[in-house]
Order: C-alpha cells, then structure tokens, then sequence
C-alpha cells in the first residue's frame, strides 16, 4: 500500500513523511487518541513475507516497548496493519548527530565525549535488556536540544535494523546488518556478533565526531570492507591537531578487529575517552606557561587501561610509613608487574602511593594512570624508554594530577625546576626514608593559579625517582591536605 500525508495508519493519521532508511520510511503522525505526534516507522513492503524476520521484529518491539531509558527512544506501539509492520516511537523535534557533523564538521572533542557518553548509557540499557542496536551510526543518535541545557542525545532504531540496503551498506541478501562506515568486522566476515559490534559502531561515531570523516573513508564498499578487516586503526590527533593523542589509544582500542580485546561495553569506552580528556586538561591548567619537559603537562595520552587486570594478594600487612604509625594496614593486593608493563619499575618503587593496576584506583582515589616519556609525550606501557613517568588523575580533593618519574637505569635525577612562586621548602624524614621538598604556586596561561608540590628523595633505593602533584589553590594546601598521608 502507498503511504502518503493525511491519510489513516493503523488509526495514526499521517502528517508528513521524516525520511527513510533501509528498512523503511518513517512518518511524523498524530496519535488516534492522545494530543501527541509519535514517529511512526513503516516497514518495507519487501518484508511482508519474510515469516522469520517478522517474527523477530514483534518479539524485540515486545522488549523494546517495555525499556524506558532517558538516552533512548521510547518505543510506544507496534503492530501490523495491512500487512505491514510498524512501530510508533517518541517522536524528537530535532536533529541527530550526522546533522551536527554535516553542518560543523569536526565537533569539539568536550562535546564529542559528552555526546559519545550519552549515548552509550543508552546502548548500554539496550544491551542489558537483551537487544543489540546493530546499526550504530550519528543518524541514529538524535539531539534533543533544551534551551540553556547540553545536548541530550536518544538512541533510536533499535532492535530492528538487521537488514541493510540504504547507501553505503551491503546488499540484504549477505545477511549484513550495519552501514558500511560503521560496521564491525565480525558483522563484515560473518562471524558471531554480540553488543561488542555496537561498541566498535561507537568508536566510529567517535571519530567521525572529532574529524568530521569515518575511519576507513575509501573509494569503493570493497576497499572500506578490507580496511575494517586489516588495516590499523586511524589516529583522530594526526587529522586534527587539537585531539589529545590519548583519544588515538581509545579509538584503537574501540577498533579492535578482535571483539575481546574491545571495551566490552559501550560505557567503558566513553569513561576512557572522558578519562584521557580530564587527564589532558587537568595537565594543561597545571602546566600553564611553565611548558617544559617534566612538567605536568596536558601533552598527548597514547595509554588508558580500564579494564580489569589479574592481580594476588600479598603477604602479610603493610605499615603507614608515611603517617610514622606503627599500626597495621588491611592486606594490600600485590602490584601487577605485568600490566604495568615497562613502567612496572616506577609502580614497585611507590606500591603504597600509585595503584597497584593501570586500571586500579590508588592513594585519596588516584586513578587513571598514564604513561609518559622524557618530552612530554604518553606512550603505551610497554614502550621502553630512558626516562619515562606515571601520571595518574587524582580525587580533586586537592591534589588534581600525581606524576611519578624515574630513570630507568636507576641513574640519580636532578630536582625539578624552581617553582616560580615558591612557598616553602623543606628536608624531609619518613622512616630510613629522606629528601627534599618544596611547595608553591602559579598562574597558568589562562588566568588560573594552581598548587604544586614536588618531592626528590636521597637514598639509592629512589633517588632515580621523584614525585610531583598539582592541584588545589596553592602548594601549601598540598602540602596540608595530601602531603601528611602519602604512603612513601
């Protein structure tokens, strides 16, 4: 049957038509009872005797009627009406995500993270009832805008787009289920797919947020196809300068042609990519002018672990050095030499301090460690290099960024540079342990006045290391609030 404005839908009256997929059209349409518009999606003629697709599509919208997710669509109705099928979904008066990058082209990366996060919350709630999107794209993320409130952004087409056939995808007869652009290599070799290739889709939102294009933009669906399968992920920070290079790792990650080595949910990806942003701005409001190496600086983060790491407890208990108290501690779990890799050094060196995983929270909730080499740029934790240093987020309450640096080679290293507005210095004494220590603050380049406080120690055991936290309003709040209880 032809749908056209004005005329009666399964009790609907059709007003005017949004647009169309491989699935169908989708019309805006008043409610036969209620003083509501809904977006009522019609399925194509070409399903009417596909008895196992139909099949499917009534079960999952039996599911999906009963989600209610404030970054999803809701699904209100479905049904069949002359032998077609149809679903009735809350209907947004707005754009969708591809709409924002054909009018802005590369989104802000604060804004690209903030809609990736809300989105994969969405995905994630799809996930947990059972339904996987499989076809997770920037027009399938609509943007409702409030005014004077960000961006909210609703999941939509969910559960039913199984088949293909709009451009840029693989004909419905291969049993593909995604655009081209977007689509997991799993879904492109045939093998079995779970929510893992909607995490893949996510990654490729993501960069086409913060580039403007899709990952693998080739000439022909073959050579797209061959690049999902083969190639290297790209790298967001070599198309656009301003993309911190830690975001390369999260899409690499995101990318992964092996589903199990993915962030294994929507949601762990968006904690990676907003980790590494608050990594890279919490670095560059300390930094400041003071761009040097060695500096807590905002460079490029190239590593970001979240995922769980195999660790074992350790013997006995662990005493309070840095507190001088005698009592003991509860049982720590042993620091993870393997997955910390080649900066395994640094994390044996202050085990009490730093956490004892990439992905583990260590002292006042530090968490998020990055790796680092001698000129300001983060590396992979396998990588070897010379000199290299953890920088870990901290809890804010006061210490914002914690870097540890250490010489390989054990080789002693020099004091950091003089803080410019120094507060106070003193020789310090824990224990056997000793050194020196200095406080102060500074404004960076954009106004703000930030604490520092920086530590070097004496004996072999660490004096090829030293320490360094910024955060708060000056160095003596450091000092005051996170110095007495550091686990040195």
């Amino acid at each position: 049957m032809t749908v056209a404005d004005g005329m009666d839908f399964a009790g609907y009256r059709i007003e005017r038509r949004l647009g169309a997929g491989g699935m169908g059209e989708v019309y805006l349409a008043q409610h036969p009872r209620l003083p509501r518009h809904d977006a009522l999606k019609i399925l194509s003629d070409r399903h009417a005797s596909d008895a196992e697709f139909r099949a499917r599509f009534l079960r999952e919208a039996e599911v999906a009627v009963r989600l209610q997710h404030p970054n999803v669509v809701a699904v209100r109705d479905r049904g069949e009406h002359d032998g077609r099928l149809w679903i009735a979904m809350q209907y947004i008066d707005g754009g969708d995500v591809a709409d924002l990058i054909r009018r802005d082209a590369a989104v802000p990366v604060e804004r690209a993270l903030r809609i990736v996060a809300e989105a994969a919350q969405g995905l994630d709630e799809i996930h947990r009832v059972g339904l996987q999107h499989r076809d997770v794209k920037p027009a399938n993320l609509l943007l409702a805008e409030e005014p004077g409130q960000p961006d909210r952004v609703l999941v939509t087409d969910f559960g039913i787009a199984r088949a293909a056939g709009a451009q840029g995808t693989l004909s419905e007869g291969t049993g593909f289920t995604a655009t081209l652009a977007y689509a997991a290599p799993e879904l492109i070799s045939g093998g079995a797919v779970d929510h893992r290739a909607d995490v893949y889709s996510l990654g490729c939102t993501l960069y086409q947020l913060l580039t403007g294009s899709v990952p693998y933009m080739r000439s022909s669906p073959a050579a797209v196809m061959y690049a999902h399968l083969h190639e290297e992920p790209p790298r967001p920070s070599l198309d656009k300068g301003w993309v911190p290079t830690g975001l390369d790792s999260v899409i690499a990650t995101a990318l992964a042609k092996d589903p199990a080595e993915r962030y294994q949910s929507c949601g762990a990806l968006a904690a990676a990519a907003n980790a590494v942003w608050a990594a890279h701005s919490a670095g560059r409001a300390a930094t400041g002018a003071l761009r040097r190496p060695w500096l807590l600086a905002g460079a490029a983060i190239a590593a970001i672990v979240l995922t769980a790491v195999g660790v074992s407890l350790a013997v006995g208990a662990v005493r309070d050095d840095a507190a001088g108290s005698s009592e003991s501690q509860p049982t720590r779990v042993a620091t993870d030499s393997a997955g910390w890799g080649a900066a395994a050094l640094i994390a044996e060196t202050f085990p009490n301090l730093l956490p004892v995983a990439p992905g583990a929270v260590g002292y006042q909730e530090m968490h998020s460690c990055l790796r680092t080499d001698g000129n300001n740029k983060f590396i992979p934790f396998e990588q070897r290099v010379p000199m290299s240093g953890l920088l870990c987020v901290g809890d804010r309450d006061p210490a914002e960024v914690v870097l540890v640096a250490c010489n390989s080679d054990r080789a002693p290293i020099p004091a950091w540079p003089m803080i410019l507005q120094l507060e106070g210095e003193e020789l310090w004494t824990r224990g056997a342990a000793a050194g020196r220590m200095q406080w102060g603050s500074f404004t960076t380049v954009d106004g703000m006045t930030t604490g520092r406080l920086d530590v070097t120690f004496d004996g072999p055991d660490r004096n090829f290391c030293r320490l360094r936290v910024a955060g708060a309003i000056s160095g003596s709040v450091l000092r005051e609030r996170w110095w007495p209880g550091a686990p040195l």
